[in-house]
């Protein structure tokens, strides 16, 4: 097979409807758009949230809060689910991806302090709560910012 001879497989491919090309065609003279008014206008019709003149939904509705469109977001990490490491291992975003402790590496990692934990461990995320950086600390392993 070659590249010339590659073809759309059958009944992929649709003819595009040529309107305005007489009686005979089924769309001639208005183009299927009926006769006259808003709906026959380039450009015409209303926006998705028209409600016949009602005030719409959206403007009714009260607005409230704010979204902050620059948050990091963190796959938060507990501090005693790294008891399943070795003592000595470096754990970084990479190893706990691999854990199935987080879903991506690619993102921010954070270490919480809840629990406890017994292995010396050099910790390396993109933040930690202060009381985890002190029970990595005080376990004997290291905590670092990434």
């Amino acid at each position: 097979m070659r590249l010339h001879e590659l073809k759309p497989a059958e009944g992929s491919r649709k003819a595009r409807k040529r309107v305005g090309r007489g009686i005979g065609s089924g769309l001639g003279k208005t183009s299927g758009r009926g006769q006259g008014g808003q709906g026959q206008r380039s450009g015409g019709g209303k926006g998705a949230a028209f409600e016949g003149g009602q005030t719409p939904l959206q403007r009714r509705l009260p607005k409230r809060g704010f979204k902050n469109r620059f948050q990091k977001q963190f796959a938060e990490v507990k501090l005693e689910d790294l008891n399943r490491f070795d003592s000595g291992t470096v754990v970084t975003p990479e190893v706990l991806k691999e854990a199935g402790l987080i879903r991506s590496a690619a993102g921010n990692v954070k270490v919480l302090g809840s629990g406890s934990i017994e292995r010396d461990l050099t910790v390396k995320a993109h933040g930690f709560t202060k009381s985890a950086a002190a029970k990595i600390e005080e376990a004997g392993g290291k905590a670092e910012v990434i």
